[in-house]
């Protein structure tokens, strides 16, 4: 806690200096200006399970950051310092040079583009990302990413770093080794502006080689390793998951669709990965998908981000109810792989209290199966969010 002390007390100090410039100097050169930026997340669950003894009811504080964004003339830049689960680290660590209104090059550790959950936690609906989007969905990532928007196209590429190679990026032979992935995202979408009536359709690519894997004490680069927890943060159990070996390449695709129109507001999203094996094994294929239904309960409607390609959140004082259902499966019995199965459901009321606070109230249903390093899991919970943005 000392050092998370430390930092935070950095970060605000530095923003507290800069955060009430207005860009300019009195000789008219340009100055830098740095905005705070912060996270609190305070969970708590409840759960009706026949494996009591695998999860229990509690509360949880899932996540805390203080962070800051850096802007300049055409640069910007932010890192955020996160405690999470008592482990402290960085997340957002990245800067991004704005070639015009329109197109940018970002640099860093952050969320690339592969559809529709390619954003932080405070803009996911559902409380949690559906379990799909979990397994097939890259979270922060150390690499580069060209994004363009214009109002009929959204075009993001990037190019990043396994997960691990933050822990040895100051050990160049092992961070010499890390597998790489490639990402692309497409949408198109008919969304003018100040209409609350759009739709919006899009196409995720991605190739990846294998990562890191270690067995008997070697590091061995062969491997994928995909997992799912329960949509859940007070309990921390996995759904399901597996690792394929003798590993090759990795193909996966995405299309999604968003339409809205007024107060209701559809959102789905289906996801086919395959990973190419040697030594004459079958390669894996992996299917998957979700649906979303969004409704705004008061006078409120929906709105779009064009430069995000994203529904906006809702306005300050909107209470929203989201029904979601989730299917996910890493089996494929063809290449002799169990990786599990899982059908989901859930209900979710959450209510804009104002632009930096939101408060969640969540339902759930999960039951997994079919995974040969678990027993499967039939799982269902109330719980609530109290979340602090800014």
């Amino acid at each position: 806690m000392n050092l998370f002390h430390t930092i935070s007390k950095a970060i605000i100090s530095a923003t507290m200096a800069f955060s009430f410039s207005t860009g300019i100097a009195a000789d008219d050169t340009p100055r830098p200006t740095i905005t705070p930026t912060g996270r609190a997340l305070i969970d708590g669950g409840a759960y009706i399970t026949p494996s009591h003894d695998r999860v229990a009811d509690g509360a949880a504080i899932p996540e805390v950051r203080l962070g800051a964004k850096l802007k300049y003339e055409k640069w910007e830049a932010s890192i955020d310092v996160s405690y999470a689960y008592s482990k402290i680290g960085l997340r957002n660590m990245w800067i991004q040079y704005n070639i015009d209104r329109r197109n940018a090059v970002r640099i860093g550790n952050f969320i690339h583009q592969y559809g529709l959950q390619s954003t932080s936690s405070s803009m996911k609906c559902t409380m949690e990302q559906p379990l799909a989007s979990s397994l097939y969905t890259p979270g922060l990532q150390l690499g580069a990413m060209f994004t363009h928007y214009d109002p009929r196209w959204y075009v993001a590429a990037s190019a990043h770093v396994e997960s691990s190679a933050l822990k040895e990026v100051m050990n160049a032979p092992l961070f010499n080794q890390q597998g790489y992935a490639l990402l692309t995202r497409m949408v198109w979408r008919h969304a003018p502006a100040g209409s609350s009536s759009f739709l919006h359709i899009g196409l995720s690519g991605g190739f990846a080689t294998p990562q890191r894997r270690v067995e008997d004490g070697e590091d061995i680069h062969d491997g994928f390793t995909m997992s799912a927890n329960f949509p859940t943060k007070v309990a921390q159990v996995k759904a399901i998951g597996t690792t394929v070996d003798h590993s090759m390449n990795l193909f996966k695709f995405t299309p999604e669709i968003v339409a809205a129109g007024g107060r209701i507001a559809f959102e789905g999203q289906y996801f086919f990965q395959q990973i190419n094996r040697r030594d004459g094994l079958r390669a894996y294929r992996t299917q998957s998908g979700y649906a979303t239904l969004r409704t705004l309960l008061t006078r409120s409607s929906y709105a779009y981000v064009s430069s995000t390609a994203q529904i906006s959140r809702p306005a300050p004082g909107s209470l929203e109810m989201v029904a979601d259902y989730n299917y996910s499966s890493l089996t494929d019995r063809r290449a002799d792989i169990a990786g599990g199965r899982a059908n989901s459901m859930s209900l979710t009321l959450n209510y804009y209290i104002n632009p930096y606070i939101t408060a969640r109230m969540n339902f759930f249903h999960t039951h997994s199966w079919g995974m040969d390093s678990a027993p499967g899991m039939t799982l269902s919970g109330i719980q609530a969010r109290l979340m602090v943005l800014f």
